[in-house]
């Protein structure tokens, strides 16, 4: 039994009663917001991000270790994670403007694709071939290896006031990043869900239907962001505006959800066609990520109550044959190789700048919310498919692995910034004293040729415009004066 229930048993409240557990639900969102607020706190003063901060706080507040909030609570907000995820996928389509991509080129594509693909193949081969491991797991665990988080790397560029061609190929390729994620975790599960449980055959029907009912769902994004646009005109108010965009997404949702298919793909497109038809497009995508942080929180809070701490140091309370910590720490590293190595060669292909060639990998490290999303949505497929501990491993080994990125993400970033000399630390760089000193040598030649100047100036009389304008407010005033002494006697007579 959680702490919170047995607070409610103990004031009177019998278990069985509707108050009661409407009265749990309510205290564990409470719970759980300020818990996340006051972590985030602490994590601030180690300068670590508030996603580490909403993981280690669902683990610590979780059915795994106080014991806090109750596990019915965990296993009731499955939606989450749908809704998490919706908006999201709804923010990425807002890097998919048509405009952008054609400015950022073929090149910024290539390494994006390369730089994802390498990690998705080293993951899924060091898995699958090396430790043996199921190969539905293997494929979706490679795919979520895929995703960057932008969050850490946009924070280091801001402090750092970092600029160059290395910081807009970065920002570009981290804007991409998570749409090829996105794609890849689609046919990964659509792969997934094709595969026989407990085999390994495939066959057109198992695998091409997935892909076409994930095409389906793709069209039905574009259409929903057309009738977004229809809905949005420039009268509309910024409350309603707010109103009907949630609306369309938990709609589009909640259709996926009816036909068991993801709603990434979908709210992807419908954030791309909004944001390619409405040139106020930012003003909208602003107002809603002002929204999402509470939504952010319980998910990642939540994420980190389903880390399972007996399997991931226990070989025998898994069906992987291996602690998680150990696949979670090759995956931390095989895709660290991979992101770092895909980066390189496309650069070395497309002879970019030493700079971007040698440390583009270096801002690619972290990873977080992207992540975490899809493998709580991973995880849950598994589950429908009987297999709850393949589940429960993919969420514990991406949180362990996440909260190792965010660690170590936005050194890698600053370190990858400082070497390419997109910003520097050295005062000896930004300040010369021979410099300051012809400056000021300057100034003084400066003042002398003013005063040289001055002294073949006539001089000038006093009293000229100042006394002029003096005279002339005293000549108006007497004037008011006597004006005002003829009424006073034309009034006497």
């Amino acid at each position: 039994m959680s702490v919170i229930e047995q607070i409610l048993e103990n004031i009177g409240l019998v278990k069985e009663t509707t108050t009661f557990n409407t009265s749990v639900i309510i205290l564990a969102v409470a719970v759980i917001l300020f818990s996340g607020f006051l972590m985030t706190r602490l994590t601030k003063l180690i300068k670590l991000p508030n996603v580490t901060a909403y993981i280690i706080t669902g683990i610590l507040i979780g059915p795994s270790v106080l014991k806090i909030v109750p596990e019915s609570f965990v296993n009731g907000t499955d939606f989450l994670s749908d809704i998490a995820l919706a908006f999201i996928a709804f923010s990425a389509g807002e890097f998919l403007k048509v405009s952008n991509l054609k400015k950022a080129g073929t090149k910024v594509i290539f390494i994006t694709l390369a730089e994802s693909l390498m990690a998705f193949v080293l993951v899924f081969i060091v898995t699958h071939l090396f430790l043996r491991i199921d190969l539905s797991f293997s494929l979706v665990l490679a795919a979520l290896s895929s995703a960057t988080a932008p969050a850490s790397t946009m924070m280091t560029i801001k402090q750092t006031g970092a600029k160059g061609d290395y910081v807009n190929t970065l920002l570009e390729v981290v804007a991409l990043d998570d749409v090829v994620t996105l794609i890849l975790y689609s046919i990964a599960i659509a792969i997934c869900l094709g595969l026989k449980s407990g085999g390994s055959g495939l066959s057109f029907s198992e695998v091409g239907l997935p892909l076409i009912y994930n095409i389906i769902c793709l069209a039905l994004g574009f259409g929903f962001g057309f009738l977004l646009k229809l809905l949005l005109p420039k009268k509309r108010t910024t409350d309603n505006r707010l109103i009907i965009v949630i609306g369309i997404i938990f709609l589009f949702c909640g259709i996926c959800s009816l036909f068991s298919q993801s709603p990434l793909l979908g709210c992807m497109a419908i954030g791309a066609v909004y944001t390619n038809q409405k040139e106020d497009s930012e003003k909208l995508f602003k107002q809603v990520n002002y929204f999402t942080p509470p939504i952010m929180l319980l998910f990642f809070v939540r994420s980190g109550m389903n880390f399972d701490l007996n399997s991931f140091v226990n070989s025998s309370a898994n069906s992987l044959g291996m602690p998680l910590i150990i696949i979670a720490v090759i995956y931390f590293f095989v895709r660290i190789i991979g992101k770092y190595g895909g980066s390189f060669l496309s650069c070395l292909a497309l002879k970019t700048d030493k700079k971007i060639r040698n440390f583009l990998g270096l801002g690619l490290i972290p990873q977080a919310g992207v992540a975490i999303g899809l493998a709580a949505m991973g995880s849950r497929v598994f589950m429908d498919n009987g297999q709850a501990d393949l589940g429960i491993a993919l969420n514990t080994i991406i949180l362990a692995s996440s909260i190792l990125y965010e660690l170590v993400g936005p050194g890698s970033a600053k370190l990858g910034l400082y070497l390419s000399k997109s910003y520097s630390n050295n005062l000896d760089e930004v300040v010369v004293v021979n410099e300051i000193e012809n400056k000021e040598s300057e100034v003084e030649k400066l003042i002398k040729q003013i005063n040289e100047i001055r002294s073949t100036l006539p001089e000038i009389k006093e009293n000229t415009e100042e006394d002029a304008f003096t005279e002339a407010a005293e000549e108006v005033e007497n004037e008011m004066g006597r004006n005002r002494m003829r009424d006073f006697l034309n009034r006497r007579r």
